[in-house]
């Protein structure tokens, strides 16, 4: 990236992953970088916590899926992935539970075809094809799309993207796409499954996501030994060798503006003074920093967007082992049209929910003590919901009956020695999240490109935004790539 002509103190609010890239890479071009977070550590949702008794907890991300997005960011810098952290690639990659069978997904894809052909004749050369086409969205998406900061439909319009428009399938939806595809139930759910996390249902995304079943299910499922936090550690280091400072507990309570600029920021009760900002916190809850006049976006705007899901986790240490039970499992006994009505339909606690189960340390004894088990459950809730103890403990309940009839354990509850749970509420109060959302903005037809909220603020010069409410969207490769976005427009800006 070219150097600025003069060196421009740059405050980031936020050390999530948006964040610590556009640290990296605004740093790295020669600017004093100075980040701001009000926690005491790195990381925003993929923070990290370790309990007295011994147990590891990764606190959102779990799937280390499209490397290469995360090996580009390292290689922007000389590094390699492996300069910070462990990969290992996981066999199987997940295993999905219906009420009547359950599918191990294999991390060869010659045995995944072999699978898919077991349950539906001649399906095995359909997922050859429906990958190819994948592979080709994954090209053009993640390599090309993804990287326009989107203030204009304009910067669509290149020879490549073009010629590829209908091939990209931007136009047909997630589900009808599949099932040209597949016909067998199974099949089409665990092919729908990855996109449930992009914040709608698959009826309203679009099929250029099967990107995401090429990025995760062909590029593999890998685990960093250690914990996601590995991949947070890395990129704090990767900023701080470019030169950026970090400040953590340091609150940022107000923006403060004269004419057309940000002049500074009141953090802690004290002011400093900035030649620019970039918001890698909540989007609606920076704008509420602002002088309304100033905000680019209503009350009445962010009231109408269809935001990600919001989720129940708990993080739960067990005395015990538990046999049968895989690094990733998701269940997916009840019906997955019920539960996504749940949460975009009727936007109320699930009646028949579908949940996931990661167990870490059956791959990584670090995280948990030995003869014991970590696990995090998560389940995709509404956002908005009302979260007390309660309804947590019910649902709890529920996940580890099915855990147990799945794993063939009994009284699993007896053996927890340390649960923390964590739901709407908490992403408010930790991320100032937008209705307690977990994932960010829905990447439905309406919301994508051009039509998300903008990085650049329309009446301030020197204010930008990144992460998950803004372009590309919600998911750790995107929030990389987005802080890279951003710096970029703000290393072009002259006269900050």
């Amino acid at each position: 990236m070219p150097k600025p002509n003069h060196k421009n103190k740059i405050a980031i609010i936020g050390a999530g992953i948006s964040g610590l890239s556009a640290a990296a890479y605004l740093a790295q071009a020669g600017n004093e970088v100075h980040v701001f977070e009000k926690h005491h550590q790195p990381g925003g949702r993929a923070r990290q916590f370790k309990t007295d008794n011994g147990f590891t907890f990764d606190m959102g991300p779990s799937w280390y899926w499209m490397p290469d997005i995360m090996d580009d960011f390292f290689s922007d810098f000389g590094h390699k992935t492996s300069d910070f952290f462990e990969l290992v690639s996981l066999n199987p990659q997940f295993e999905m539970i219906f009420s009547d069978m359950k599918i191990d997904v294999p991390e060869s894809f010659e045995e995944m075809k072999s699978l898919f052909e077991s349950l539906e004749k001649g399906v095995g050369q359909k997922l050859e094809e429906f990958m190819k086409s994948a592979e080709f969205k994954y090209e053009v998406g993640m390599k090309d799309f993804v990287q326009k900061p989107c203030h204009s439909w304009l910067e669509f319009v290149s020879p490549k993207i073009a010629q590829s428009a209908l091939k990209l399938d931007l136009l047909s939806n997630f589900r009808s796409y599949v099932g040209k595809y597949f016909k067998h139930p199974k099949l089409r759910t665990l092919m729908e499954f990855p996109v449930i996390f992009l914040g709608a249902s698959p009826k309203n995304i679009p099929a250029l996501y099967s990107l995401m079943n090429f990025g995760g299910y062909k590029k593999g499922t890998f685990y960093p030994m250690g914990g996601f936090y590995q991949l947070i550690l890395g990129m704090q280091k990767v900023a701080e060798n470019q030169g950026a400072t970090f400040h953590f507990n340091q609150n940022v309570e107000k923006i403060n503006t004269e004419k057309d600029k940000v002049k500074s920021l009141l953090i802690n009760g004290e002011i400093h003074n900035f030649d620019a900002v970039v918001a890698s916190s909540d989007y609606h809850h920076t704008e509420t920093l602002l002088n309304q006049d100033e905000r680019n976006y209503t009350e009445d705007y962010w009231k109408k967007r269809t935001f990600a899901p919001s989720c129940l986790i708990y993080y739960l240490g067990l005395n015990k082992k538990i046999p049968n039970l895989k690094h990733h499992t998701l269940f997916f006994e009840n019906d997955l049209d019920e539960h996504i009505d749940a949460i975009y339909g009727e936007k109320k606690w699930p009646d028949n929910p579908l949940f996931y189960v990661c167990c870490p340390s059956k791959t990584d004894p670090g995280v948990a003590p030995e003869g014991s088990e970590n696990l995090f459950l998560l389940m995709p809730l509404a956002i908005g919901l009302n979260d007390e103890e309660q309804t947590r403990e019910k649902y709890l309940k529920d996940m580890l009956l099915r855990l147990e009839k799945h794993t063939g354990q009994a009284d699993l509850a007896d053996n927890i020695v340390y649960k923390r749970s964590f739901c709407v509420s908490d992403f408010i109060k930790d991320y100032n999240a937008y209705g307690g959302n977990a994932y960010g903005l829905a990447n439905t037809l309406k919301q994508t490109a051009v039509l998300k909220p903008k990085i650049k603020n329309k009446k301030i010069k020197n204010l930008y935004y990144t992460g998950q409410l803004t372009v590309p969207g919600p998911g750790v490769p995107p929030s990389i790539i987005s802080g890279k976005i951003v710096a970029k427009e703000l290393i072009n800006l002259k006269n900050a």
